[in-house]
């Protein structure tokens, strides 16, 4: 490993109130007295918030420090080695988040003999090679980073506990238990009677059942990140497009009296309770195009509702016309919240919302005709606010059911997946040898692999190749 010193900000590139930097590696005390002074770099003292004003050493004249020009005024943390997130010296700087600050405070501290840019993921190399945590507890970093929702990030935060390195390691030790007796029986193979095969086919498929409900429990990055979907879909006018504006408390669409307004689908961020989703207001949906852009904005409807986790139906609560009663019928005929009908190419519904809540007195026919429904429409008004909280309720429950793992855990990463399965194979191998043929030398050899495959787990064995792969990921702060 490169033992040079290494920069990068922690923070995103813009403008901010504050920013944040950290520099890691044995010039750190250097880099202290090049910004702030000989003074400082003497009276440093770990974990103390300092503020201090920081100055470019390279516009020092004649050796006078206050001469050099002001960076900025800012408060700074030491924190000594090995008791760091690197576990080497570290310096962590906050200052104003004006990208120009942050640019010449990287530029000032590079110019510090034995400073280099960090490479992506370096501080969390340094942290797994410096042994402040393991391969496995390395890679959740970036679960902790990028977890869409809490399920995710509590998942991640166990990761990042250790919880799957406790696990591995109770497996690890229970394989090398086994592989100590082999190799005794190896050892004495001639002086002691018939080993008790049946004792060790027990205690190795109880292993493999341990390896293989953590193998189940895999959830590739990809698929766990994805953020849910919820599609607005309905007749044309009937207030989708004020819907999401009022869910996201802005004006994000244009919205207008004329039917037809919308033509496109449009996709929002919406944050709700337990996490981030995407949130579509399509097109509007009538029996007939009025002409071929029409029929294309519905067609364009029809595909985003067939991805969609979550689809609501929007009603004119007010002045319900045919084609808002037409796909409403259609989204009752099913009776039950899971079914899907697919007359005239449209999904039934998950959720029915009869919109423009204020200007209804008692209930318009269209509401009359699922009355009772198991859909139980909800009533909405994006000018009041009436049943929005509701709405938010029902589709954070909806997209983000709970789970009953209870505090089971699932793993992300494709390289712990791929060792799981070796580990697998080669429980299934030693398996097979005692049914078939029970030679303690070869049993031995087959539990040497498969304790080789958990130990890469967490990162006891493990190549250069293995580390730049995982590591390469990460933003460069981290």
């Amino acid at each position: 490993m490169d033992s040079r010193t290494i920069v990068a900000p922690m923070t995103p590139a813009g403008v901010s109130a504050v920013a944040a930097l950290r520099v890691s590696g044995p010039q750190v005390r250097d880099v202290v007295r090049a910004l702030f002074g000989a003074r400082a770099e003497e009276s440093l003292e770990a974990r103390r918030a300092n503020l201090a004003t920081a100055r470019d050493p390279r516009t020092v004249k004649d050796g006078d420090f206050k001469s050099a020009e002001v960076l900025d005024s800012l408060l700074y943390i030491f924190f000594e080695g090995p008791n760091s997130y690197t576990g080497e010296d570290v310096l962590e700087l906050y200052p104003h988040g004006n990208p120009l600050i942050v640019r010449d405070l990287l530029q000032a501290i590079r110019s510090v003999p034995g400073v280099r840019l960090a490479e992506p993921g370096e501080y969390t190399r340094r942290a797994f090679l410096n042994g402040k945590m393991d391969l496995a507890q390395a890679e959740s970093v970036a679960d902790v980073i990028h977890s869409a929702n809490r399920a995710e990030l509590k998942n991640a935060h166990r990761l990042l506990s250790g919880a799957l390195s406790k696990k591995v390691a109770a497996l690890t030790a229970q394989i090398k238990d086994i592989s100590a007796r082999l190799e005794l029986d190896v050892d004495f193979a001639e002086e002691e009677a018939d080993p008790d095969y049946a004792t060790w086919g027990v205690k190795i498929a109880a292993i493999r059942e341990n390896v293989e409900s953590l193998l189940n429990s895999f959830r590739g990055a990809a698929g766990v990140r994805r953020l849910p979907l919820a599609v607005l879909y309905g007749a044309p006018n009937a207030g989708k497009s004020s819907l999401v504006n009022a869910l996201l408390g802005e004006d994000r669409i244009l919205v207008s009296n004329v039917p037809g307004t919308t033509r496109d689908f449009v996709e929002v961020r919406l944050f709700l309770e337990n996490g981030e989703i995407r949130l579509v207001d399509t097109a509007g949906i009538a029996d007939k195009a009025t002409d071929a852009l029409d029929a294309l904005s519905m067609e364009k409807s029809r595909e985003i509702l067939a991805e969609a986790d979550l689809k609501i139906l929007v009603v004119d609560g007010a002045v319900a016309g045919d084609a808002d009663v037409a796909l409403l019928k259609r989204a009752v005929a099913g009776n039950s919240l899971e079914s899907v009908t697919h007359e005239a190419g449209v999904p039934g519904a998950d959720l029915v919302v009869f919109s423009k809540s204020d200007l209804v007195q008692g209930s318009t026919p269209a509401q009359s005709d699922v009355a009772g429904d198991a859909l139980s429409p909800l009533r909405v008004s994006a000018k009041t606010g009436e049943g929005l909280a509701e709405l938010t309720r029902i589709m954070n429950e909806r997209l983000f059911a709970k789970s009953n793992d209870g505090d089971d855990l699932w793993i992300t990463s494709e390289r712990e997946k791929v060792c799981l399965e070796e580990a697998l194979a080669g429980i299934d191998r030693a398996l097979d040898l005692i049914r078939t043929n029970p030679a303690v030398e070869l049993l031995a050899f087959e539990m040497q692999l498969v304790r080789r495959s958990l130990q890469s787990i967490v990162g006891e064995i493990s190549s250069e190749d293995v580390l730049q792969s995982i590591f390469a990921g990460f933003c460069i702060g981290k």
